[in-house]
């Protein structure tokens, strides 16, 4: 069994192991699914292409209620791609968390997540739930607004994978000027989530009007590179998690 940890390597940051993977626990999430109005091509790797034409994205914010680094809330931003296995999946620019440390240096150093502290915040006020993002606090990068009043049914059912893959670059600066030390690696990387079930037997998964904002652009966190097209897709979800790892799929 492989041990993961973090450094120092006599008081890791963070550890675990592949045999139980990476657990999340009592989650709730908000997020819209879209076609992205911009030209995605800049921020790929070269080994992944857009899946669709137009390209599809992904924004969403979760609340992790429990996880083997602690509770913390996260942002993410991902593009739907194929990868040259031929799986889709979402490659993720952006993601950020809220100032849980361990969070943040196991995604960036295991899995190449650029994770950045932000303020995030996963609210209700009577039948909406609202997400925000800021950075620094005040500068509001973007606001989800969903009103989930309806079970997702069977038809967009498919949108809300209980599998999904994601890709990010892993890198390495240089130790010497002639390149030393450097290493950039796209890495594969996975979830696989149990949607709760309420006392009726049906899961926590709904869906309703949702909108996406970009309420404040930012060059130093261009979340907003991804434009909103349509939105396709809005939806409120319970569920637990396990994160792991998939494969190496370059490494320059």
């Amino acid at each position: 069994m492989t041990e993961i940890r973090g450094i120092p390597f006599d008081a890791p940051l963070y550890h675990g192991d592949e045999e139980h993977d990476s657990a999340f626990l009592n989650c709730q999430a908000v997020q819209a699914i879209f076609t992205i109005a911009s030209d995605v091509e800049r921020l790929l790797p070269k080994q992944l292409v857009p899946a669709a034409n137009p390209p599809l994205g992904v924004v969403g914010i979760a609340s992790y209620g429990s996880s083997i680094v602690g509770p913390y809330l996260e942002q993410y931003s991902g593009i739907e791609v194929r990868d040259p296995g031929g799986q889709t999946g979402f490659y993720i620019p952006y993601i950020y968390v809220t100032a849980n440390d361990a969070a943040l240096a196991s995604g960036r150093e295991g899995l190449g997540a650029p994770k950045k502290f932000a303020h995030i915040a996963l609210t209700r006020e009577g039948g909406l739930i609202q997400g925000t993002l800021e950075r620094p606090a005040g500068k509001r990068l973007l606001t989800i607004t969903a009103q989930p009043d309806s079970r997702l049914r069977t038809a967009a059912r498919q949108m809300c994978s209980t599998h999904t893959n994601f890709y990010s670059i892993r890198h390495l600066p240089p130790i010497t000027p002639s390149g030393k030390g450097a290493a950039t690696q796209l890495v594969k990387w996975c979830t696989d989530r149990t949607f709760r079930r309420d006392e009726s037997g049906e899961e926590v998964l709904f869906t309703g009007p949702v909108s996406l904002t970009y309420d404040s652009p930012s060059v130093i966190d261009p979340v907003h590179n991804l434009a909103v097209g349509q939105i396709m897709l809005g939806t409120y979800e319970e569920y637990d998690a396990k994160l792991r790892s998939v494969d190496l799929l370059s490494n320059a």
